[in-house]
């Protein structure tokens, strides 16, 4: 038995990847695996992935050449998450970003519920000590 058999697999027996560089910290993408694509990431040292809407085994970059080898993994404290870090063969993203994670979400792009936005007033109110980063 290995810790493999431990993690906290979902229904689909996936687990999310949050894929990280190592160099910079930059979140790069968010992926599924499970556990072949997990053991396969290991073996080989590239990242591996299940593809929910192809339902297959995905290595990354192996159309594109923008492969990420695998630096370090972790678990989360549920063990129903992964951070893995890696060195970036190329832009993580199928659009040709470095990252998938370049839209910005801002205060004003949220709705209350009743689908109306309240005109230059945030959703969401800081505490003074958060605004000025300070702990609570």
């Amino acid at each position: 038995m290995t810790i493999i058999d431990e993690l906290n697999w979902n229904d689909q027996g996936l687990l999310p990847a949050i894929v990280q560089d190592s160099d910079t910290d930059r979140v790069l993408m968010l992926a599924w695996v499970n556990e072949a694509a997990l053991r396969q990431t290991f073996l080989t040292g590239e990242v591996h992935f299940w593809s929910r809407s192809r339902g297959e085994l995905w290595h990354k970059g192996a159309t594109s050449g923008n492969t990420m080898v695998l630096t370090d993994a972790h678990y989360d404290c549920d063990r129903d998450a992964l951070l893995l870090r890696v060195v970036p063969r190329g832009p993580a993203c199928h659009t040709g970003s470095t990252s998938c994670f370049f839209n910005p979400l801002t205060f004003n792009d949220v709705i209350d519920s009743d689908g109306s936005r309240r005109a230059g007033e945030p959703l969401f109110q800081w505490s003074e000590e958060a605004a000025q980063g300070e702990d609570s």
